[in-house]
């Protein structure tokens, strides 16, 4: 399970349904369970994100017979969904995850 910091006037809004609301909006689907919120799209069998103390959660589940272009299009939505929950682009928490 991979953890991503959220910037905090991101974090003070953060809820499951907001969650929820934006995995629909990227992937299509979603389902909340307690306090984790599971989709799946493309490339990912599985999402499953859960909040935590100014941290997202995720982990996910990949599939390997898909085609290129799906997994381009994977990658495509699924930085911008973490883009969307955290604020931080995929170069900016690559150099977080560095400095850590």
């Amino acid at each position: 399970m991979r953890e991503y910091p959220v910037k905090r006037k991101l974090w003070k809004q953060l809820s499951v349904d907001g969650v929820a609301k934006t995995m629909e909006e990227i992937f299509g689907n979603a389902e909340i369970n307690g306090d984790t919120v599971v989709s799946s799209y493309g490339s990912l069998s599985k999402i499953v994100v859960k909040i935590g103390d100014k941290k997202i959660f995720v982990e996910t589940d990949s599939r390997k017979d898909v085609a290129q272009e799906t997994m381009m299009d994977t990658i495509k939505k699924y930085n911008e969904f973490l883009y969307r929950v955290t604020g931080y682009t995929a170069k900016e928490r690559k150099k977080l995850l560095m400095k850590s």
